[in-house]
């Protein structure tokens, strides 16, 4: 029996487990006292960090059965499912299940799936069962006995499927959600207004051809005969058969088979039948129902969405605080109603992220919520896999958004949006990769009209991806993301950027540190990278000097007799920062703060050879000021000045044999006063 690591549990037991216990209505202490095992046992179960003992899982199951936990008329199938998904050593024991069940019979009529090679030939009675209930071949739905809030989903789908007689359906939203656990909901709740009910699970990523092989053979009403040798075929034939019953065609997990970083819900190579497939159902008329869960929305449905057509899409949020409270009661969170709703809060109510977060709240702070959000970190093992998984699906733009999002760490609107970017987007572009993410429930609304922000533990993730990405950069010596996102942004309200600098730059600086142990090593790193920023034009620079910048100014804690020439610097942050003989020779600033705004000139310092020359503005004292000492044909070089008598006393640097100096006077002075 394998055994899983924390990052590596198996949460469709531990969610089939826990949901039992649910159904059963005891709590932990109680279902251990039954089995004879400890507390920790059923924790560690319900968690999917273990597996019962086969002895454990037969009392279990026929306590159950005894509860009348599972539905009526589907124990067997249930207890066959529950022991699959258990991993057990040992087969079922086929005597001891029989015993154990007796003489009942299912309720609804179940059409085992059958392989293709056999569908020739072989009978096929597709009668409706006695009583007028539908056949139903669940395939591997999950078993959700236990369901809390989405009634008023459910109500809105009902209606879809139901009443209005929705050719497509879709339920939409990101990873752990509880898609699949309200569509199976829904096929439970209308299976009897239909004849027939298919479930099917596209996890694997089945072909096309195959699916529907599976499909018709449940589907027919007459042997199916020689196998269909085309996909057009198959789907005209499936066409006919949705058209003369009506039935239910359940397909779980779409966004397997959509391509992964583009954002455009187009199908995978080898897949495009699957779009011929919903673009056909949803095109023609019939009086059948395809339901679709999905990360994200096919591109060949969104043409045909309307609320009065027949193709329908809900997009799914998370959990309502009631909802959420009988899910932190039933794990038997302890904490006031402002904690219950905080830890709701921060997750955004994703049950499966909840349910991850509250096995590690009852393992590692004895089921106090207040204790584990005092600790702070909020995306830790599996629910970061989670939420990586979610953003490798993004597209490049969406990344893009999404970490700028991390990065201004506020509400803003599109238009602030679209200024971020070093190399600024395509309005259009733009707006549609928002939707996007909102439609993902990764971003939300903030409170100002048309403004959006992210939710706290996707802030937390992206975040930390952001700086993973910068360090891997930096160490390779290749930039693109420290070229299109500033991190530290100088125009930023004042706690925004010192939030920044503190939950990005130094946190980077310390990745960065780690790789290069000496001092030395990582400044000289850092400053190979300017070396790096200066060969190239300005307009592809980006942030990438000001982000240096930044790291340099942590590591040193000055940027005294640094080289900035040819470096293209917006948004630094310069204010306080010593940069005496910092040159900045044809280096072109925007959105830099330094210690004042330069003034108009006051005063201009030529020398006797005309080679160089000072100029300086008036400020009255004791206000710092700079003054900008300048060779003819290049660029200033800055040295702190000083106020006598209301004007600037300016100086500049002589250059020869190597060394500098600086000289009080000038040996001649010219004002020219405006």
């Amino acid at each position: 029996m394998k055994r899983f690591s924390y990052g590596e549990r198996d949460y469709a037991f531990g969610q089939a487990m826990l949901t039992l216990r649910i159904t059963i209505g005891l709590t932990q202490a109680d279902l251990a006292e039954r089995l004879r095992v400890s507390r920790k046992a059923i924790s560690r179960w319900e968690g999917g960090d273990s597996y019962p003992k086969a002895e454990h899982l037969k009392a279990l199951l026929a306590f159950a059965v005894g509860q009348q936990a599972f539905p009526a008329g589907r124990e067997e199938e249930e207890i066959r499912a529950f022991w699959q998904v258990a991993h057990q050593k040992v087969s079922l024991d086929e005597p001891w299940l029989q015993g154990l069940l007796g003489t009942q019979r299912p309720r609804l009529a179940l059409v085992a799936p059958r392989p293709v090679e056999q569908i020739h030939g072989a009978e096929h009675d597709s009668a409706p069962p006695a009583g007028g209930e539908p056949r139903v071949d669940w395939g591997d739905a999950l078993d959700v006995p236990s369901f809390y809030g989405r009634e008023g989903e459910l109500a809105v789908l009902t209606r879809w499927v139901v009443e209005e007689r929705c050719r497509v359906v879709s339920i939409v939203g990101m990873g752990g959600i509880g898609k699949s656990a309200l569509a199976v909901s829904l096929m439970h709740q209308v299976a009897p207004h239909f004849e027939v009910v298919i479930w099917r699970s596209l996890r694997d990523a089945p072909s096309c051809e195959a699916l529907l092989d599976e499909c018709l053979q449940v589907l027919a009403s007459q042997p199916l005969g020689l196998l269909l040798p085309s996909l057009e075929r198959r789907l005209s034939l499936l066409m006919e058969h949705l058209r003369d019953r009506r039935a239910l065609m359940v397909l779980d997990n779409l966004e397997t088979l959509l391509e992964e970083g583009e954002g455009t819900g187009r199908m995978r190579p080898g897949y495009e039948g699957y779009a011929q497939l919903l673009h056909r159902v949803g095109e023609t008329a019939h009086q059948s129902c395809l339901l679709l869960t999905s990360r994200e929305k096919a591109s060949k449905l969104t043409p045909l969405e309307g609320s009065r057509k027949p193709v329908r899409a809900l997009h799914l949020a998370g959990l309502d605080a009631i909802a959420s409270r009988q899910l932190f009661e039933e794990r038997e969170l302890v904490g006031s109603a402002q904690d219950r709703a905080r830890l709701a809060e921060v997750y955004a109510g994703n049950p499966l992220v909840l349910n991850i977060v509250a096995q590690t709240i009852v393992e590692l702070f004895g089921g106090e919520i207040a204790a584990f959000l005092e600790q702070g970190e909020v995306v830790f093992g599996s629910v970061r896999e989670l939420l990586h998984e979610q953003f490798v699906r993004l597209s490049a733009v969406e990344q893009s958004a999404l970490l700028w999002l991390a990065i201004v760490r506020e509400p803003v609107n599109l238009d602030e949006l679209l200024a971020l970017p070093s190399a600024p987007k395509p309005r259009g572009q733009l707006l549609e990769a928002v939707d996007r993410l909102s439609r993902r429930s990764l971003i939300e609304r903030g409170k100002r009209p048309g403004s959006f922000t992210l939710q706290a533990v996707v802030l937390e993730y992206a975040t930390a991806q952001l700086i993973a990405e910068a360090a891997s950069e930096i160490e390779q010596g290749r930039l693109a993301r420290l070229i299109e996102h500033g991190l530290s942004q100088a125009t930023a309200r004042e706690y925004v950027r010192q939030a920044q600098e503190r939950l990005i730059v130094v946190p980077l600086l310390a990745q960065v540190r780690s790789a290069y142990p000496e001092q030395a090593a990582v400044e000289g790193h850092l400053l190979s990278l300017l070396d790096q920023l200066r060969a190239r034009a300005d307009y592809a620079q980006g942030y990438g000097p000001a982000n240096v910048l930044a790291l340099l100014r942590q590591q040193r804690g000055h940027l005294r007799g640094l080289d900035l020439s040819h470096l293209a610097i917006r948004g630094a942050y310069l204010h306080g920062v010593e940069m005496q003989d910092a040159s900045l020779a044809e280096a072109s600033l925007r959105e830099t703060v330094f210690n004042e705004a330069f003034d108009i000139t006051w005063s201009v310092a030529i020398s006797s050879n005309g080679q160089y020359w000072a100029a300086g503005s008036r400020r009255e004292a004791p206000a710092p000021g700079l003054a900008g000492a300048y060779r003819h044909g290049a660029g200033p070089r800055l040295q702190p000045g000083w106020t006598h008598a209301g004007y600037r006393e300016l100086g500049w640097y002589h250059q020869a044999m190597g060394h500098r100096e600086r000289y009080p006077a000038l040996d001649e002075l010219v004002h020219r006063q405006h």
